[in-house]
């Protein structure tokens, strides 16, 4: 289904006409039929013996009634301009067309009403003005039907030419998620709280739970409708009704909108706004605006970099007072708070979308890739993602997993991400060359932690760690206790470096040397990155750091032998007996014993440690790091 609209000046005749194609009065208020004009947006369905349809959304044409004709608008593929030729061309027509080329009007065929009332000059006469007025607008090379609605002259050419029109109008994003803005709420006895529109694009099944904005809260869909007919699932281009059990009439109103979830409300809009020519001398670089979305009228301010000074699309940001959902790539209207003045129009947030290679593919593809592209290095999850370039959550995720499959992203963890493959790498590459560039500087250094990577690199550390976690994995780097470093790097002590660890290390006994006392003689023997160094040493396993003492590797290992060897003699073996076995004092003993407890070697039982099973300490482990002997 799709949908056709209406336009034009007021009482040229267009409420008549869709009686007349459809059989149906849009005017649904009796103050309207008084009156003979509308006040409010009209409905009608139109359908063809070949299964072709449109819902028809008739609008006022009145000037006060404008706000009336945009909640309506917004939906409309196919257009009808109507003029009166006993009339031609007059305000209302020229603003309601001036409008519609903002939105997402695809189609249009001018209509001339009325041609029972003028002869054939004046009706040549109407045309060629018609012709004229509408000069390049999204009119100008439109087809034009004469009809009378009270005779029916020329109804069944129109007929045919709608039909025609509408089977030519391609499907609307059916891989989208839903977006329906609400142009009409009612309760119904025994039902509840009813509400219509237009679905935009996506779809909607029965019993599918949609996110009500700007409520902020999920409904559960009861019924579904198209004109009075009972639907299981609706299409994009349907005039739908829609039964919300659950939510009351009052708490729902013209311009909220029914969404898949995953599409957040937003106040913030980036913008490409086209000013209309007469409208310039009105911009300011912060223009208060009337902003009209789907079926929504939001106060706003318009703010640019550069204030536009002709009538081309320049970048600009919407501030809306209160938010609402919107698609990438969705229409806008704005106009001046007072008067009413319309200024002009555009899209939102959308992606730029490569040609090349890429526009071979499906469209949700090359929407996803270029949103990859967009997120950076912080990515996004299929939700998010897919919501940027216009498609469901589940066909984000299939797409996003053949991306990961072909190489072209990355599925990144804690949390999981989607990143494009183009960006990890180019973030890598600038990893490798500032840890290399460390390397040669500071060679005793162990590596960079992502901390110190994300300040170098003016990165955002949480996203640079799940890059880092995913090279490591890879092996496109190393990580060691929390440090990363190039493949092949092995740190290295300058001679200074290791000639002060050989001099401190030089007493061979059981005794650690202090901790405190070591960390004094570093500062005192002003050694470039002394303290680094032995920090390195400390990773690696060159030195083991026992309570406040600090042992060589290798003499940690010496006593471990002689535990293990007196355990299994003995089975077992008190504090006492380990202090005498290795010759010194209850002091050392009890950290040494703890830390051989830590370190899976011996297991305490009471008084006595004996010997754990498929012991695996860490002397066992691969020492990556610089070694003393």
């Amino acid at each position: 289904m799709h949908v056709l609209g209406t336009a034009g000046h007021v009482d040229h005749g267009k409420s008549t006409l869709v009686r007349a194609l459809t059989g149906t009065d849009p005017d649904r208020w009796i103050e309207e039929r008084l009156r003979g004009m509308t006040l409010d947006l009209g409905f009608a369905h139109l359908r063809f013996p070949d299964g072709v349809e449109a819902g028809v959304v008739d609008v006022p044409g009145h000037e006060r009634f404008l706000h009336n004709m945009l909640a309506g608008a917004a939906g409309m593929e196919l257009l009808l301009l109507v003029v009166a030729a006993n009339e031609g061309p007059q305000p209302q027509t020229a603003e309601h067309l001036a409008i519609l080329q903002y939105l997402n009007v695809t189609r249009t065929i001018i209509v001339l009403t009325k041609c029972d009332l003028v002869g054939p000059d004046e009706l040549a006469f109407a045309a060629e003005l018609v012709r004229d007025n509408v000069a390049g607008t999204i009119a100008a090379d439109a087809p034009l039907a004469c009809v009378s609605s009270v005779t029916g002259q020329g109804l069944e050419p129109l007929r045919s030419l709608i039909h025609d029109e509408l089977a030519a109008l391609p499907p609307r994003a059916p891989a989208a998620p839903a977006y329906l803005p609400i142009d009409r709420v009612f309760a119904l006895a025994g039902h509840g709280t009813i509400v219509t529109g237009t679905l935009m694009q996506g779809s909607i099944g029965l019993g599918d739970t949609l996110a009500l904005a700007p409520a902020g809260r999920n409904v559960r869909v009861r019924g579904l409708q198209v004109f009075g007919e009972k639907r299981d699932a609706v299409g994009g281009g349907s005039r739908v009704a829609l039964n919300l059990p659950g939510i009351e009439r009052s708490e729902i109103a013209r311009g909220a909108v029914l969404a898949s979830p995953q599409i957040e409300m937003r106040a913030n809009l980036d913008v490409r706004f086209r000013p209309l020519p007469t409208a310039l001398s009105l911009l300011r670089r912060r223009t208060p605006v009337r902003a009209y979305i789907g079926s929504a009228e939001i106060l706003g301010t318009l703010v640019f970099e550069t204030v536009p000074r002709a009538a081309v699309d320049s970048a600009a940001t919407l501030f809306l007072r209160e938010p609402t959902v919107v698609v990438p790539d969705g229409a806008f209207v704005v106009r001046r708070l007072s008067p009413k003045t319309l200024l002009g129009g555009g899209t939102i947030g959308a992606i730029a979308v490569a040609q090349g290679d890429g526009a071979t593919e499906p469209s949700e593809v090359t929407a996803l890739v270029a949103a990859l592209g967009a997120a950076g290095l912080d990515g996004g999850t299929a939700a998010t993602l897919g919501a940027a370039a216009n498609v469901r959550e589940d066909v984000g995720a299939d797409v996003l997993g053949r991306l990961v499959e072909d190489g072209r992203a990355l599925r990144l963890q804690k949390p999981t991400a989607y990143v494009a493959a183009h960006v990890a790498d180019d973030v890598l590459a600038r990893v490798l060359e500032q840890l290399r560039a460390g390397e040669r500087e500071t060679p005793w250094l162990a590596g960079m932690t992502a901390l110190a990577l994300a300040r170098a690199l003016g990165l955002a550390e949480p996203a640079l760690l799940r890059i880092l976690g995913w090279a490591a994995f890879e092996g496109r780097l190393a990580a060691r206790a929390g440090y990363y470093a190039t493949v092949d790097f092995v740190p290295a002590l300058s001679r200074e470096q290791t000639a002060f660890f050989d001099r401190a290390f030089a007493k061979d006994a059981a005794e650690p040397l202090d901790f405190t006392a070591l960390v004094a003689a570093m500062k005192a023997a002003n050694v470039r990155g002394l303290a680094q160094a032995y920090e390195t040493l400390l990773l690696g396993g060159a030195v083991v750091r026992v309570g406040d003492g600090v042992y060589l590797r290798s003499r940690i290992a010496e006593l471990q032998g002689k535990l293990e060897a007196a355990l299994r003699r003995d089975k077992r073996i008190t504090m006492a007996g380990f202090r005498d076995l290795i010759g010194t004092s209850r002091k050392f003993a009890v950290p040494l014993l703890e830390w051989f407890d830590a370190a899976g070697v011996t297991i305490r039982s009471g008084d006595y440690r004996v010997l754990r099973h498929h012991a695996a300490s860490r002397m066992n482990q691969t020492r990556t790091a610089a070694t003393l002997r």
